[in-house]
């Protein structure tokens, strides 16, 4: 809760790698901030807080909590087929099935179930990268 990417990790990756830092922040910030401000069907959605959920829930899973952030968003966002998605794919990338994958939001596009990929593997990649650091 008190050694974020933003405030640390960030710059103590720049002193040891420069501009590696740089270009990781770019990366997951290009991921976080994709949308099409649509969800299903339904366009002009500002998908922000979703994206949020599932980035925290992410680093929630790695034992990441930020005091500022309120977590009844997660149980509010994410439906458990999601959830159990989320950590499988985090987690247990192996034990993750074609039929997990169709089980969750169900009514959505494929380009917004790639888009939840990107956010939980670039999340848990940060995740791991506080851990080193």
């Amino acid at each position: 809760q008190d050694y974020t990417w933003e405030d640390h990790g960030y710059s103590l990756i720049n002193r040891l790698y420069p501009d590696v830092g740089q270009l990781l922040d770019e990366k997951f910030q290009v991921v976080y901030n994709l949308t099409y401000n649509t969800i299903a069907m339904h366009c002009g959605v500002d998908t922000s807080v979703l994206r949020r959920a599932i980035w925290n829930y992410v680093h929630c899973v790695f034992g990441i909590r930020y005091d500022d952030y309120d977590y009844g968003e997660v149980n509010q966002l994410l439906e458990r087929s999601l959830k159990i998605y989320i950590k499988t794919v985090a987690c247990y990338p192996e034990k993750t099935t074609k039929r997990m994958y169709t089980q969750f939001w169900r009514h959505f596009k494929h380009s917004e179930k790639v888009h939840v990929n990107l956010l939980l593997l670039e999340a848990r990649l940060q995740a791991a990268l506080l851990y080193a650091l």
